[in-house]
């Protein structure tokens, strides 16, 4: 897969290598034209691009048409959303990833289209505040621009829901458990499959709900 990245700094970089060792084929974009010449000796198997990726004729340059996802992990939040939009709306990018840098940004980057836009603050905020108010929660993925959450919840002996069968657990609207693990097994559940103190399980909501459902999983937060 060709993938472009603009912004050559620590997390391009790594991301960068990553992905080439990954068996990509990547770009990378960045306005400092010494950072260019010195990662272009170094980086054989990489195409480094200088320019600024806020034209479209950098974009342009570094093929970006042909790319099936573009990163825009620059150190400006305008810049980031600028080139998402140009890579979708001008040049047909399927998939946009941008670095969000101020999280108060976050809502113009959703507004912009921005199809998966990356809040490192708010994701350390968030396993802190997890960590802090829910013992043993995970939220595993979040997609669908942030409206869908896969989380995974240990169940604690004083769980509400321990011994009782699936049709017994009153969830949250639009939730739904995907399945258990108990031990080394994997159990897809069905009405009559019985929850046991530390089960851990795997469950779908809409992001509004995560907290509804934690709470009907393991009782009062």
């Amino acid at each position: 897969m060709y993938i472009v990245i603009a912004g050559a700094g620590r997390l391009g970089l790594v991301l960068a290598k990553k992905l080439k060792e990954d068996r990509h084929q990547v770009c990378l974009i960045d306005k400092h034209e010494g950072l260019c010449n010195r990662l272009a000796r170094e980086l054989k198997d990489i195409l480094i691009i200088w320019g600024d990726a806020t034209y479209p004729e950098i974009l342009k340059e570094a093929k970006i048409h042909k790319a099936r996802v573009c990163v825009s992990a620059t150190s400006s939040d305008e810049d980031n959303i600028i080139i998402a939009n140009l890579a979708k709306e001008l040049f047909g990018t399927k998939r946009t990833v941008a670095r969000v840098n101020d999280p108060k940004h976050l809502s113009l980057y959703k507004y912009m289209d921005v199809d998966n836009p990356v809040d490192s603050t708010s994701i350390i905020a968030r396993v802190v505040e997890e960590e802090a108010s829910f013992t043993d929660v995970m939220t595993l993925l979040s997609i669908k621009k942030g409206r869908l959450s896969i989380v995974r919840v240990d169940i604690p002996p004083d769980s509400p829901v321990v011994n009782k069968t699936l049709t017994e657990v009153q969830l949250p609207p639009n939730s739904v458990l995907v399945s258990i693990l108990r031990g080394p097994d994997i159990i897809i559940p069905s009405g009559s499959t019985k929850i046991y103190p530390d089960d851990e399980i795997i469950a779908a909501t809409l992001i509004d709900a995560e907290k509804d459902l934690i709470k009907a999983l393991i009782g009062k937060i």
